[in-house]
């Protein structure tokens, strides 16, 4: 199952998206059509947090749509919404891993950077923008935007002290997030904070897939295309801490909640590491494409 966060003229709303990944079903619109009463959220936090009541609801919503393909506007062509961040603004700063592919600790440092405990930074929530939305120069503050295609979770069951056997329990889903990051200002300001939340530095989708949708999330394809070229390709066996232990790590004396949202780390292939260093530009466009997911791509401007 797939789930979008859409807009046309009649507002926002959670969609479902079918198999083709050309339609989809607006499920609290097509819930009034088929009860007369729309209970589902038309915010994927909220649907989220209803936790498997969501999902049996979109279940039997989905069921009922295909027995009433006649229906008129039950299923809406893609190409005529407006596709949003899956969670277009959480209610916390966007968890992130850093250096959590060994080859990418050493092309921005050494084999001394390959750390041993889990690191964590965080990007605002300001920052999120969605698929296809433009990823802002920002030229005024940086001569060095760059990308970094990573798999991301969605926490769908609030927890604290999880434990490493029982945390895949806890995810929703799964998306995808460009980490962009202004390289000089992580160097001038000697942490990660500033130089990853600069406004559109998130871009996040293009949907979730639910957890139950993906197999092995340890064993994931990811690519970063730039203007067609590939600059990453890894797969997710190669995370130096797994999804697992992450949330076993962030969940140590704080709780984590429905929505929430962990970045799990970029392979090797940055513009930085490049020799010479290849920085986005005006006009570019970045692909990340993980399998088991999509692509999320967004133009620089």
């Amino acid at each position: 199952m797939k789930f979008v966060s859409a807009q046309d003229e009649q507002g926002l709303f959670v969609g479902l998206l079918n198999e083709a990944e050309d339609q989809v079903l607006p499920l609290g619109r097509t819930e009034e059509k088929m009860t007369g009463f729309a209970s589902l959220p038309a915010s994927m936090a909220e649907c989220i947090a209803l936790g498997e009541e969501f999902i049996e609801k979109a279940q039997a919503v989905a069921a009922w749509a295909g027995e009433h393909r006649a229906e008129e506007g039950a299923y809406l062509p893609l190409t005529g919404l407006t596709l949003l961040a899956p969670i277009p603004r959480p209610s916390k700063n966007i968890f992130c891993v850093g250096k959590n592919y060994a080859e990418h600790a050493v092309e921005l440092g050494s084999k001394e950077d390959i750390p041993e405990d889990v690191i964590i930074f965080t990007k605002a929530s300001t920052s999120v923008i969605g698929p296809k939305q433009p990823i802002p120069l920002h030229s005024e503050v940086t001569k060095e935007l760059d990308y970094e295609g990573e798999l991301a979770v969605v926490i769908g069951k609030e927890g604290k002290g999880i434990k490493q056997e029982d945390a895949l329990d806890h995810v929703f889903g799964y998306t995808i997030i460009n980490d962009v990051t202004a390289r000089d200002l992580q160097s001038r300001h000697k942490q990660y904070f500033i130089g990853k939340s600069l406004d559109g530095s998130c871009p996040m989708g293009p949907w979730i897939v639910h957890a139950s949708s993906i197999t092995d999330p340890y064993q994931l394809n990811i690519e970063t295309r730039v203007n067609g070229e590939i600059r990453q390709s890894s797969n997710t066996r190669q995370l130096i801490f797994p999804i697992a232990k992450i949330i076993e790590e962030l969940s140590k004396g704080m709780t984590l909640e429905p929505g929430d949202v962990i970045a799990t780390g970029t392979p090797v292939g940055v513009g930085k590491g490049m020799k010479p260093p290849s920085f986005l530009g005006s006009g570019d466009m970045v692909e990340i494409t993980v399998e088991g997911i999509g692509t999320l791509s967004n133009p620089v401007r």
